[in-house]
């Protein structure tokens, strides 16, 4: 009988909430580090990734930061955005929807074109060359005025072609949506998608502003939102995706222990949640893992995960006949593995 991570690793996906500069593996940060001459905080692979111990999200913030120090030149995004989709590739990733904050690189004289095309030509490669589709997803960084991010949204539309959203991350606490009320209404009327991080610390009132001020097609995180009924009620009777990172909450305590996870509540609660991984290099799993993890502690039925593999494709800025061929092969994939067990049942 198949068992739950081979399961997890037939299953076609998406993967609709991922930070790029979280996918920066110690190796590799000391390899980009060495060749462009930045000094690192750590002596050593094995420094680095023991100080992977955060109590709170600003904890992990400021060793993100430290490394994405590293990353200067186009090569070196090229070399960041690829290790990632080789990894999925080998999970049966087919679709990613990938999250950059450009502030965190230009403030650092890192031109805005130098960062989009180190990504994106891997992601070309990868649609060539693996069979992974893409979306690019500029992000603001919310603990920064809303200026600056005007500014940076007049840099994209020179990449406007390569960029399908904008979403809000960085430092939730004391940081809320309405803040950036003008950059994505600009946004919006420019046609990017918008989505945005809200009630992973933050209150649901953060949830709340992000729908109804941001007007977002996407929650990314959303655990708080189970304090509000009526929120839970909106959130359903709207089908917002929620895109749930589990093993990052569990890195970040905003669970204590992953039995503690909300998604399977979510899930009986009717809401359109997704797994993801968030920044994996640095919370311990990529999307498999966060699957996996979720399936034992909460004791996920095969249909429960085919259901939230489908929701990534449903959710996503795929148009509808990518989304249909996607589900078709997950429901062929689903429908091929409940006959092998029948079989063994059987037999």
């Amino acid at each position: 009988m198949t068992n739950i991570a081979d399961f997890v690793a037939a299953l076609p996906k998406a993967e609709l909430h991922l930070h790029i500069e979280g996918t920066l593996e110690p190796e590799l940060m000391f390899t980009i580090a060495e060749r462009n001459g930045v000094p690192l905080p750590y002596a050593s692979v094995e420094e680095l990734r023991a100080a992977y111990e955060f109590s709170n999200l600003q904890d992990f913030l400021d060793i993100y930061y430290a490394g994405a120090n590293a990353l200067i030149e186009g090569r070196d995004f090229y070399d960041l955005t690829w290790a990632y989709l080789e990894r999925v590739h080998a999970q049966n990733v087919r679709h990613v929807e990938i999250f950059f904050d450009p502030q965190t690189h230009t403030e650092r004289g890192v031109p805005f074109a130098v960062v989009v095309d180190g990504i994106g030509r891997a992601l070309d490669d990868a649609e060539a060359g693996l069979g992974i589709s893409s979306r690019l997803i500029m992000c603001f960084l919310r603990h920064l005025d809303e200026a600056e991010a005007l500014e940076t949204l007049d840099a994209a539309m020179a990449c406007r072609d390569r960029i399908a959203g904008v979403g809000l991350d960085s430092s939730e606490r004391g940081n809320p949506p309405g803040k950036f009320r003008e950059v994505f209404r600009r946004a919006r009327a420019a046609g990017f998608t918008a989505v945005a991080h809200a009630g992973e610390e933050g209150p649901p009132d953060y949830v709340w502003e992000a729908l109804n001020v941001l007007e977002v097609a996407r929650i990314d995180h959303g655990n708080r939102a189970l304090e509000d009924p009526d929120l839970v009620a909106e959130l359903a009777r709207r089908r917002v995706p929620l895109t749930v990172c589990p093993l990052s909450n569990l890195k970040l305590c905003v669970v204590d222990d992953i039995t503690a996870h909300p998604l399977k509540r979510m899930l009986d609660l009717g809401l359109f949640v997704t797994v993801n991984s968030d920044d994996p290099a640095y919370f311990g799993g990529y999307v498999n893992e966060n699957y996996i993890a979720v399936a034992e502690a909460l004791g996920l039925s095969r249909a429960e995960l085919a259901q939230l593999a489908r929701n990534s494709f449903e959710a996503s800025l795929l148009d509808t006949d990518a989304k249909s061929a996607l589900i078709a092969e997950l429901d062929a994939t689903v429908a091929a593995a409940q006959e092998k067990i029948c079989n063994f049942s059987a037999n």
